[in-house]
């Protein structure tokens, strides 16, 4: 099943959830008197999906169309191989600032957060970036050295960088988003979820939202005063080896054998974050797609709950209302 470009556009809406800024954000804030967009795109996985390109340009076109301030993709976004190198700086190129999250399927293959940093054109695989008056932290989640590791990729947030976290927050002038490609909280935490999360709320009134991709769910919780928002793949959701089938054609499947053990979105999912100074008013504009193929619960994937899977396990990034 191919779906030509128009089609692949067309079959997504947008949605959106507001949140009210609270007043310890605003007058951090107070100096700013523009909105910010941000857009996000999380967990494309170049190396699994079908069509890539399309997806990466659909997103491109709409940063451009909204005038965003910047793009940012949330990780697992390409292995840094040669072979990926136009994919890479395809993102990169234009006159939207773009800034990339360390994921942990960047890190295929063998290669080291050295080679992907130095691809992905990043300043660290942790840093800071002031945009229209807001601090945005970069996270890396791909610290080694968990006490709690079951193996596997790394999940977790060192001494070292919770420390630059720490002084971060505590020295930042402007209010503050965090971004992760693991989450911090809901749905496939990082091993040391709680101790982060401690972290956070101590500067709850500086932070806006702590942003995540990973899980490819769709899902907004708080806790101790922090928004946790986990954006949603543009992709896919993976379901694994028990439950692989065919979504595609047998062809498309050869050329990309990642894809039985995933539902794939019909179309790209992405979302705009607005900070509207006026409105005092903080709104994600998302999209919504639809399965290629049976859907991981007719699939009888078990890992998440059936309710679980109802509430947060869609091809889409939902409306929301707080």
């Amino acid at each position: 099943m191919f779906i030509d470009r128009r089609s692949f556009i067309k079959s997504t809406f947008l949605t959106s959830f507001s949140l009210a800024l609270p007043s310890s954000i605003l007058k951090l804030w107070a100096g700013q008197t523009e909105s910010l967009r941000l857009g996000l795109i999380a967990d494309l996985h170049r190396d699994a999906i079908h069509d890539s390109d399309l997806r990466l340009q659909t997103f491109l076109e709409e940063m451009n169309r909204v005038e965003a301030h910047a793009k940012i993709q949330l990780g697992d976004f390409a292995i840094p191989k040669s072979a990926n190198a136009s994919f890479i700086a395809a993102f990169n190129q234009g006159n939207i600032p773009a800034y990339h999250v360390l994921g942990n399927h960047d890190l295929d293959e063998g290669y080291s957060k050295e080679q992907a940093i130095q691809a992905f054109g990043m300043p660290a695989a942790y840093y800071a970036q002031v945009i229209q008056g807001v601090r945005i932290l970069v996270l890396d989640g791909n610290d080694p050295g968990s006490p709690t590791t079951k193996g596997g990729y790394a999940s977790y947030i060192g001494k070292v960088q919770q420390d630059w976290l720490n002084q971060q927050l505590e020295e930042s002038k402007e209010p503050v988003i965090v971004i992760s490609h693991q989450p911090i909280a809901g749905i496939y935490t990082i091993d040391n979820a709680v101790e982060i999360q401690n972290l956070l709320s101590v500067h709850a009134s500086k932070i806006i939202l702590a942003i995540n991709g990973h899980a490819h769910v769709d899902q907004l919780i708080k806790v101790a005063g922090v928004s946790y928002l986990h954006i949603n793949s543009a992709s896919y959701y993976w379901v694994g080896e028990k439950h692989r089938h065919l979504s595609l054609d047998a062809n498309t499947h050869a050329a990309y054998p990642s894809l039985a053990f995933t539902c794939p979105y019909a179309a790209v999912l992405f979302g705009v974050l607005t900070l509207d100074r006026k409105a005092k008013k903080l709104s994600l504009t998302g999209r919504k797609s639809s399965w290629i193929g049976p859907s991981p619960l007719e699939l009888g994937y078990s890992i998440l709950s059936p309710t679980e899977q109802e509430m947060y396990l869609n091809p889409q990034i939902s409306n929301r209302e707080l």
